[in-house]
């Protein structure tokens, strides 16, 4: 079956920095677009970042652009986000997601599978 894993969360001071790793087992990796979302406590789970399946094409939300890249390893059957310039309100449980449509999306229904979620915490 479909797992996707991710790792790399833990507690950093405002203005350090993170590498997630989402390692996918269960697909062909390749055939799918990959994105990024992330959900804080009490608020709806928010759309991060997305790749497509080939790595050329990224998308970002508009509160994270600039600070986190998005990237890719096929070969690895594994995504990437590297955040950077972290804040606190960038506290959050972080998932990623997998979706097999041809245009990047940020709408969450779009993504056909779903890891666990790390969590990340930024100090003030």
């Amino acid at each position: 079956q479909v797992s996707l894993v991710e790792s790399g969360g833990g507690l950093v001071q405002a203005g350090g920095s993170l590498r997630l790793s989402c390692a996918a087992s269960g697909l062909t990796f390749s055939d799918y677009n990959m994105g990024w979302f992330r959900q804080a406590p009490g608020k709806e789970r928010e759309f991060v970042a997305a790749i497509s399946w080939s790595g050329r094409r990224t998308y970002y939300a508009d509160s994270v652009k600039g600070r986190f890249t998005i990237s890719r390893d096929n070969a690895k059957t594994t995504a990437y986000l590297q955040m950077n310039s972290l804040r606190p309100e960038d506290t959050a449980v972080y998932y990623c997601a997998a979706d097999r449509t041809y245009d990047l999306t940020y709408r969450a229904n779009d993504y056909d599978y779903w890891g666990q979620g790390t969590q990340v915490t930024v100090s003030s």
